[in-house]
């Protein structure tokens, strides 16, 4: 099997993507790159079995009806979202919520915050993959899922917070939490990668999202249930890890 993980950013030099080889055991960091751009990512989509994108792939159900009502002086479905409440419903879907509820942790809005950027480029991408590869379901059925690799790392017991960034503590950070993901996965071949990982979130990131669609492909997140299966397959679902790394490998601590 191979996974592919992007951390997408709305500018190419910002994005990265990893690809990791699995075998008996095992996985290799096969391809890691910083500077992707949208044909690559559909390029090396087509060699994968699985793909964890770190990007919302939708937008809220309430936001299209609210655009729209504004945009044609219509102004009950703008009203529907009137207070704080109504304007949650447009700046977070229900797969947001449900990972703060899980999690603790708050995803950026996809409608109201600079999130909206890689967002518009990741809609760019899925469209160019449908071209070739056909259509990909948002909810993560298909070969493309959306990841959160905060989330993923804190599902796996490891820390989410405060190694992004080019300032010395968040370097420093960054270098621990990489030392510690090879001692929780002592399966894991970096191929001689550490040192650009260790200076790289957005390659870290990448990273962590191929980890994580391994772990979408085997079954092991947590899936949508009945009553977000409808809005999933609009609006996206973040893919949360279910069980540890060791389960990616096939070998249990």
């Amino acid at each position: 099997m191979k996974t592919l993980g992007v951390d997408l950013a709305a500018a190419t030099r910002k994005t990265a993507a990893a690809v990791l080889e699995w075998s008996d055991g095992g996985a290799r960091l096969a391809h890691l790159a910083l500077d992707v751009g949208d044909g690559e990512i559909v390029r090396l989509f087509g060699l994968s079995d699985m793909t964890g994108i770190d990007c919302p792939v939708g937008w809220p159900d309430a936001f299209l009806p609210f655009i729209a009502g504004h945009l044609a002086f219509e102004p009950q479905p703008v009203l529907d979202h009137d207070g704080i409440a109504g304007r949650r419903l447009l700046a977070y879907r229900d797969t947001d919520r449900f990972v703060t509820a899980r999690t603790g942790l708050i995803p950026l809005s996809v409608s109201a915050d600079r999130l909206a950027h890689p967002a518009m480029r990741c809609a760019v991408i899925q469209a160019k993959i449908a071209a070739e590869h056909g259509p990909q379901a948002r909810d993560g059925s298909g070969r493309l899922a959306e990841v959160y690799p905060a989330a993923s790392l804190k599902s796996w017991g490891l820390p989410a917070r405060g190694y992004k960034g080019r300032g010395g503590a968040e370097t420093q950070r960054l270098s621990e939490l990489l030392a510690g993901l090879q001692q929780a996965a002592p399966w894991l071949d970096l191929a001689g990668h550490e040192e650009h990982l260790a200076g790289s979130d957005d390659m870290f990131d990448a990273l962590i999202a191929s980890l994580t669609a391994r772990a979408v492909a085997l079954g092991a997140t947590i899936r949508p249930d009945d009553t977000q299966a409808r809005a999933a397959r609009t609006e996206g679902w973040i893919h949360l890890p279910a069980g540890g790394l060791g389960g990616l490998s096939g070998v249990q601590p």
